[in-house]
């Protein structure tokens, strides 16, 4: 895969988890909301945080930190959900995505973007679309499309006893 195959639109949502840099491909971010009270849905795993109510709609909310191994959000002033939009069996849901603090929108051109790193067979990186470089460091350019598994989604569509939301086309 080259780098060039990387880059959609070339803007980025960049965010923080812990202390690293994650960057999301802008196309597929709906809004940015700053926290706001999440209520809990019963025997769900511990990433899956529950639902938010987001202008009449059930929204379910995951917490980044948890699906990717860290430690849970500890709740900030800067702790931001992000409206994201992930591609399902050819269908598009929305979903909440609970992150530490929300960082800027970056343009990132083709060549500051490098494949993401071969680590062998037994860790999954599939959701690592890229490497992004800044500065002297590198952001992790992910999928969101493939962080989740089908199992997974299809779990948060029944948090809220009804679909995903449907992205609105158009």
């Amino acid at each position: 895969m080259s780098a060039s195959s990387l880059a959609e639109t070339g803007q980025y949502l960049t965010f923080k988890l812990d202390e690293e840099v994650f960057a999301l491909d802008i196309s597929k971010v709906r809004e940015v909301l700053d926290f706001t009270k999440i209520t809990k849905v019963p025997q769900t795993p511990d990433f899956m945080l529950g639902v938010i109510n987001l202008r009449g709609s059930v929204m379910p909310v995951v917490d980044m930190r948890l699906k990717f191994g860290l430690s849970k959000t500890e709740t900030t002033v800067n702790t931001c959900i992000i409206i994201v939009e992930i591609d399902l069996d050819g269908e598009v849901a929305m979903l909440g995505a609970l992150v530490d603090s929300v960082q800027e929108v970056m343009e990132l051109d083709p060549d500051q973007i490098e494949p993401p790193p071969r680590i062998g067979t037994r860790l999954n990186t599939k959701f690592i679309k890229g490497m992004g470089k800044q500065g002297e460091g590198f952001l992790i350019i992910i999928d969101i499309d493939k962080v989740f598994s089908a199992d997974e989604l299809i779990m948060a569509q029944e948090m809220g006893g009804e679909q995903l939301p449907l992205a609105e086309t158009g």
